[in-house]
């Protein structure tokens, strides 16, 4: 070290900035890839979908000038139907709202927030199908490599059971 203390300040700011540029390019790679180009038109989207961990089944239709996203389906124990931090069921809780098509520059992509009921807070996401049957969320804080990206598949299986209950025969 030198006798000014630099030597270690200088050494700080390098392993910091290592660090963040580490941590931008994994973002980068985990976020959205333009190879696969999304073709979502609201038709498209609207309907029945699955989530990734086929835990909740969601309804996305018009909301207005809009898409939203209704939870119609839910996975659980019991008959007590999950509620959120609020205390209200979660069972028709309205999840994705405020979904617009994203522009020329991102053709196919629709932004909007995602809701999440444990907590009550809203992210920004955006939706796009990558395959005609295939859904992709990615909800994110800020920017969209500061996310995670969701694949949700069309749902077509069994009616909902009372209060939201998803199907045991759905897997």
């Amino acid at each position: 070290m030198t006798k000014n203390g630099k030597c270690g300040a200088v050494h700080k700011a390098r392993v910091g900035f290592a660090a963040l540029l580490a941590i931008l390019l994994a973002g980068a790679q985990a976020g959205p890839s333009s190879a696969a180009e999304p073709v979502s038109n609201d038709a498209t989207l609207m309907g029945y979908w699955l989530s990734q961990d086929h835990d909740g089944v969601f309804k996305i239709d018009r909301c207005g000038q809009n898409l939203c996203g209704h939870l119609v389906g839910l996975r659980y124990d019991g008959t007590d139907v999950p509620r959120g931090h609020d205390g209200k069921s979660e069972c028709n809780l309205l999840m994705l709202t405020d979904f617009r098509p994203m522009g020329e520059s991102n053709a196919g992509r629709w932004a909007g927030h995602i809701l999440d009921p444990d907590t009550g807070h809203l992210y920004d996401s955006q939706i796009w199908l990558a395959q005609p049957d295939v859904l992709k969320l990615r909800g994110y804080i800020g920017l969209p490599i500061f996310g995670e990206t969701q694949t949700w598949t069309r749902y077509s299986g069994p009616a909902m059971g009372p209060v939201c209950k998803i199907p045991d025969s759905v897997k």
